[in-house]
């Protein structure tokens, strides 16, 4: 007797109730994997973010506060470093190159980050990808400026274009540097990171905008005015190292953090990335677990169908034990029934993930800055699916176990 065949005409004959079995399979489906592929996909973008960068550099506070604001433009440091410190570490021996980083401003959201020409030589994001640039060219002018892909989308803006820089980082500011307006002179290529997002001048840019601002005239703290030809800063926010070998990485770490003219702090950006991925975990587990509740309650309803047709399908359960099916067949209709709703729910949940995917992965990438690809199943969603699987397998023993028991109460004895 051919199981599978008989499951299937069986099936067909009560069509709603499997269709609606199987939608409701797929959408538990949809959900469980699709959470593991946000949460993986997410994880791998958020650890790409910085690249390449040996040791983060800034005043003494926490490592994930240094690495919120000097990676991610989110918060502000708890004091600044001086120029004097920044150049003597740079020039340490073992020191390939360095990117000072100089935060405080913004444009309409947007936070306005100054620092070198170095930035767009060494700054790495992903597997070592380095900065690109879709139009234009660096700054080569003090009051020239790079945007990053958002920051163009969202504004609409293009090479050319004056930029308004605020002072402080909200939206809506009426301490505008209205008289000092910079020129876009590139725009970067999308990068999925917070380079996207922002806006890149350069250090003698961010001095040279506040002079003689509001009436005021800016002092170095010497007393001397600046002028176009002395727009050094006084200190820097904050700056990344990059070194010749990675074994100097612990030797210049213990000496910044130890250094004696001013307190600083160094950290390794993989560290604090792992960090700060580990505070959002129960976030990502609570998701998990919420899909994984859908599942049961899906396989529970499954389960509910089942028994409660198995009184209906007492006259079936005759006829096929009439014509020489024995107990153990009819567990095992009941079974293969199971586990053909089961692997449908499952072929035509991943059928619509990866459409959802496909038709959804240009608007999350530029919105979210979350590139979700097109892949087989990794092996932990390859484990789920299994699991799910064996669970239907499982459920399907239940009103298999019943029909068996109803059989015998009906004396339906019959031997092949």
């Amino acid at each position: 007797m051919n199981l599978r065949l008989l499951a299937w005409k069986s099936l067909s004959s009560r069509r709603s109730t499997a269709i609606l079995t199987v939608v409701s399979i797929a959408v538990s489906v949809v959900l469980l994997l699709g959470v593991e592929k946000i949460r993986v996909n997410a994880q791998s973008s958020f650890a790409n973010t910085i690249s390449g960068t040996d040791l983060i550099v800034g005043a003494r506070s926490g490592s994930i506060q240094l690495l919120l604001y000097s990676v991610f433009r989110i918060g502000n440091a708890t004091n600044n470093i001086s120029w004097n410190s920044y150049q003597a570490i740079a020039q340490k021996r073992g020191v390939k190159w360095t990117i000072p980083i100089s935060l405080g401003d913004s444009h309409r959201g947007f936070r306005v980050m100054g620092t070198s020409k170095d930035y767009f030589s060494f700054y790495q994001y992903g597997q070592k990808r380095n900065l690109q640039l879709t139009y234009g060219k660096p700054f080569d002018d003090t009051f020239d400026t790079v945007i990053g892909s958002e920051v163009a989308r969202s504004l609409q803006y293009s090479v050319g274009d004056e930029v308004i820089i605020s002072h402080g980082l909200v939206s809506t500011s009426f301490s505008e540097h209205k008289d000092k307006p910079f020129i876009i002179s590139g725009i970067l290529e999308h990068t999925g990171t917070p380079v996207d997002r922002t806006v890149h001048v350069s250090l003698e840019g961010i001095e040279a905008m506040h002079v003689n601002w509001q009436g005021l005239v800016k002092k170095r703290k010497d007393g001397k005015t600046l002028t176009e030809a002395n727009l050094k800063p006084d200190s820097i926010t904050a700056f990344l190292i990059g070194l010749d070998s990675k074994i100097m990485s612990f030797k210049l770490q213990r000496y910044i953090n130890e250094y004696s003219a001013e307190p600083l702090l160094a950290i390794f950006p993989g560290i604090a990335l792992h960090e700060l991925w580990s505070l959002m975990s129960v976030a990502e587990q609570a998701l998990l677990i919420i899909s994984i509740f859908v599942v049961i309650a899906t396989l529970t309803g499954m389960l509910a169908v089942s028994l409660a047709g198995l009184n209906e399908r007492r006259r079936e359960v005759a006829i096929l034990r009439s014509i020489g099916a024995s107990h153990w067949h009819i567990m095992g209709l009941l079974i293969t029934e199971t586990l053909l709703l089961t692997l449908a729910g499952i072929l035509l949940g991943i059928a619509i993930l990866y459409s959802v995917i496909g038709l959804s992965q240009p608007i999350i990438e530029t919105n979210y800055g979350l590139f979700i690809p097109i892949s087989l199943p990794n092996e932990r969603e390859f484990i789920m699916v299994s699991i799910l699987l064996l669970t239907g397998f499982v459920v399907g023993l239940i009103p298999a176990y019943r029909a068996y028991r109803n059989s015998l109460a009906d004396g339906m004895s019959t031997r092949l």
